[in-house]
């Protein structure tokens, strides 16, 4: 028997296509506007810098060869799956796992759109202290920190009570 989905985890779904809009809007506008390598300051420390990621974070497995893309995507289709069924059987009171899952579905789709679409990640956030620079990263990278970062959150915090058995 299946759960109605406003019940469910699901109904927080809404949040991964926001995701995607804000990441793949921001790519678009990259793509259009700015020439490889083109850098832009914004402020002091934050730099738009259009990047290639043919790997992972932080460019893992960038000079492989190309088999790492399909590798990457085949994760990436995975994870959202398995966050997918877990949306499902969770409730749609747990907000802050949901909206994690959410989170982390939407930045990984985006990824993978830019991975099957162009054959790399589209990059162009640029943090940097000094002459040191954070290695460079997008809006779904941003969703899917966060996402992972709320998930370590609750576990830390306390659990509700459980309530008594009449």
């Amino acid at each position: 028997m299946s759960k109605p989905i406003r019940s469910t985890g699901l109904r927080w779904l809404w949040l991964v296509v926001v995701v995607l809009i804000v990441d793949l809007g921001s790519k678009a506008l990259i793509l259009q506007h700015f020439a490889l390598g083109e850098t832009v300051s914004l402020f002091p420390s934050l730099n738009l810098h259009y990047a290639r990621n043919y790997g992972a974070a932080f460019s893992f497995l960038a000079d492989k060869g190309g088999w790492q893309r399909w590798f990457f995507a085949g994760i990436a289709i995975g994870i959202c799956v398995l966050l997918t069924v877990m949306m499902y059987r969770a409730k749609a009171s747990q907000k802050l796992n949901n909206i994690a899952y959410a989170l982390i579905i939407g930045g990984a789709l985006g990824n993978l759109f830019d991975r099957l679409w162009h054959g790399f990640v589209v990059d162009m956030i640029d943090f940097y202290v000094g002459d040191w620079h954070f290695a460079t990263f997008n809006l779904a990278d941003t969703a899917i920190c966060i996402g992972a970062a709320l998930i370590v959150l609750e576990g830390f915090l306390p659990k509700p009570a459980a309530k008594a058995q009449a």
